[in-house]
């Protein structure tokens, strides 16, 4: 199982995002489970490597703030001509 290592993001819009992806990072965000959206961020070197391995569009051990909280991804937003991702969904897994 892939693991990746999250921060929470505490300054959300497209600016905020815009400032992210210029210092490498992913905003991204976890939802389901009847919890409240968790708007974290993604060191963009970290999971640009893993998207090739066959396990990372299973399920996946993300930790944030100390804590492995297991995800799938629900959607990915990539750039349109640089190998980056622009945005990430990942939703909880009981």
């Amino acid at each position: 199982m892939i693991t990746i290592n999250a921060i929470t993001r505490h300054n959300c819009g497209k600016s905020s995002s815009k400032k992210l992806r210029k210092n490498n990072k992913t905003p991204a965000i976890i939802y389901g489970n009847n919890i409240k959206p968790i708007h974290i961020i993604i060191m963009q070197n970290e999971i640009i490597n893993k998207k090739n391995n066959k396990d990372f569009y299973s399920i996946l051990n993300l930790i944030l703030d100390k804590k492995k909280i297991k995800v799938k991804i629900q959607d990915i937003q990539y750039h349109p001509f640089k190998n980056k991702f622009v945005h990430i969904d990942f939703i909880i897994i009981n």
